[in-house]
């Protein structure tokens, strides 16, 4: 089909919806009757320097789309027509990609580098495209830093697509020189240094032979400056590889000495250069959270370490600006250790009593970080109180009342909306761990959620977990909830109403369409089974159908995650489950319920499978019953 396919692309990102939805359907249209002309004419497009840069870099994004997908089974479908293509035209396409890499343009050459990627992730288990990684290697030779900088992306994110096992150990050490001598110092380009540095973290997994090598693993490090922090980065890995070790880890042995050494790290006079502080917590917090039963005396030792290197940081007065400042960077730090110890003792019954023992001392060196008012602080502080509330359970109700207010903060910070977000996915582990005993507190929590809901300043990331918080306290308060329900449902109806109609142009508008549909869907079964067993589930019955409309659009829409497909085959099963034989006559007229059952009943995903044989067990009982 003839098609002015930069006109198109640029008019698919038009502020006019008929005039996006046409462009959309026109590449649609090509795409389906001449899949390799369409990939061709956007390589063609991508490498053309003449054309515009946003239609370049739609033209590669959509390309990148028609190679890869989240779910497993869309992946393996786009793998095999990948594989199916005619050869002549992959061979066009694959030297156009890398013809791009020499763009001037950097979101051409950013783009390109993400697709050639996907392309090795298809083609190198194939025994395919062997000429690539020679290819990319001589770029770095390049005079110029920019092909140097994209060349070194590109390793990176090959690193991430590609099997190690797909790559002969020769290339590998081809890539790790290549890469290393990317982030030496006499590289002037501050660029093509933090590529290569990106690059190094993703190719890690290929390093594991080089890195058992004593020789070649000093090789890789002596022209890298801030060993120390390679090192931490090197055992942060090493414990992370260890994570399904069981009760006899490897690790276990040299446990005592690497947490001793980090904690060493910590207090270097250096420690504040190249983020050496920061990383050595963040290895001791992979080393907790990777450690077993037989470490666990080590990691109940480090509470009382812990808790007073954060007492001494709330001691100091009169500082400066500077020094305040890494105060609060360092009492973050230290809050994020506790979380992690607080997971992991209080998730393990033979440390959990003895551990508990300390959350009086810890709660209040949380609450008096909290007088700080340090929004990075905040944050770290309320993700430790979320833990420590999960570990504690209904005993943590004796702190509510001097944390309340703290909570109610997080809820109204607007400005700093990852603490609100943070704030609110700790309402939800109150709700898990005070069950009926967080209702004194709903009037307020469900005042200030309703206010975020209704407030333009709020970013529209937080929305989807104050939904599904609705559900969290409807299912810890059951059919308490009553109150809330004229607030709530409308404005649950009103945002499924949107996502279900709304039109994702890019896969970051898909995701959070989606991310917003799974906190709705969330919100109704939370709802739906907090009303369960309860007299008052008729209260129910006039939103019902509503839901059911809701799920017919999203079935109808054909754009649902596996995980937003799960959960809304969970919420068709917690309708019939709750309103049992009054719903019957509602999802017998349901447009699509039958079909959408049986398309969950047969699905490749095992969560969304389980679901639906629960969900297909409770609509027989309202139907038939």
């Amino acid at each position: 089909m003839s098609l002015d396919v930069t006109q198109v692309l640029l008019s698919a990102q038009s502020a006019d919806g008929a005039i996006r939805k046409h462009a959309e359907e026109s590449l649609k249209q090509f795409q389906e009757q001449n899949l390799p002309g369409f990939l061709l004419s956007l390589s063609s497009e991508l490498a053309n320097e003449e054309k515009p840069e946003e239609s370049r870099r739609l033209a590669g994004l959509i390309l990148k789309n028609a190679l890869d997908a989240k779910e497993q089974h869309r992946k393996n479908e786009l793998f095999q027509r990948w594989l199916a293509l005619d050869a002549g035209a992959k061979v066009q396409i694959k030297g156009l990609l890398l013809q791009t890499l020499t763009s001037p343009v950097a979101s051409a050459r950013s783009t390109a580098s993400q697709v050639i990627a996907k392309v090795a992730g298809i083609e190198i288990p194939q025994k395919q495209w062997p000429e690539l990684i020679a290819s990319l290697l001589s770029n770095i030779h390049q005079v110029q830093p920019n092909v140097k900088q994209a060349t070194l992306e590109t390793l990176g994110y090959l690193c991430e697509e590609v099997s190690p096992d797909a790559v002969d150990q020769d290339q590998v050490n081809k890539i790790l020189t290549a890469v290393v001598q990317g982030m030496n110092a006499s590289e002037v380009n501050s660029d093509v240094r933090l590529a290569a540095t990106r690059a190094l973290y993703n190719a890690l997994g290929f390093a594991q032979v080089n890195f058992s090598n004593d020789m070649e693993r000093d090789y890789s490090m002596k022209d890298v400056p801030n060993v120390a922090e390679k090192a931490c980065g090197a055992l942060y890995f090493l414990a992370q590889g260890y994570v399904d070790a069981g009760s006899a880890s490897p690790l276990s042995p040299f446990f005592q000495d690497i947490v001793q050494n980090l904690l060493m790290v910590t207090h270097r006079e250096d420690a504040g250069e190249s983020r050496l502080r920061t990383a050595a917590y963040e290895t001791l917090n992979e080393v907790v959270r990777c450690s077993t039963e037989e470490t666990a005396p080590i990691v109940m030792q480090l509470v009382p370490v812990i808790m007073m290197e954060l007492h001494q940081t709330l001691e100091t007065e009169k500082l400066s600006t500077d020094e305040r400042e890494k105060r609060s960077e360092l009492q973050g730090l230290l809050c994020g250790c506790l979380q992690v110890i607080i997971q992991k003792l209080g998730g393990m019954e033979s440390t959990k009593y003895s551990f508990l023992q300390y959350a009086d001392q810890m709660m209040d060196l949380f609450l008096r970080v909290f007088a700080c008012r340090n929004a990075t602080v905040h944050e770290e502080a309320m993700l430790a109180i979320g833990a420590l509330a999960y570990a504690a359970g209904p005993n943590f109700a004796k702190y509510m009342t001097q944390f309340y207010q703290y909570l109610e903060m997080g809820l109204q910070n607007f400005e700093e909306y990852q603490v609100c977000a943070i704030t609110v996915g700790v309402v939800g582990d109150l709700c898990r761990a005070l069950e009926d005993k967080i209702l004194p507190f709903c009037d307020g929590i469900m005042t200030q959620l309703l206010k975020d809901l209704s407030s333009n300043q709020l970013h529209r990331s937080v929305k989807p977990p104050i939904f599904s918080c609705f559900g969290d306290i409807a299912l810890a308060i059951g059919e308490n909830f009553e109150k809330y329900l004229i607030y709530a449902m409308p404005m649950l109806q009103s945002a499924a109403d949107l996502s279900a109609h709304t039109t994702a142009t890019d896969d970051e508008m898909l995701d959070y369409t989606n991310q917003l549909r799974n906190g709705i869907l969330e919100a109704y079964s939370g709802i739906l089974q907090g009303f369960k067993s309860s007299p008052k589930t008729q209260l129910l019955m006039p939103y019902a159908p509503h839901i059911l409309q809701f799920l017919d659009a999203l079935y109808n829409g054909k754009d649902m995650d596996d995980t937003v497909m799960k959960t809304a085959i969970g919420v068709l099963g917690d309708l019939a489950d709750t309103l049992g034989v009054h719903a019957g006559p509602l999802i017998n007229q349901s447009a699509s319920s039958k079909a959408f059952l049986e398309e969950c009943l047969a699905s490749d995903d095992p969560l969304v499978k389980e679901s639906a044989d629960w969900a297909s067990i409770a609509i027989t009982r309202a139907v038939s019953g």
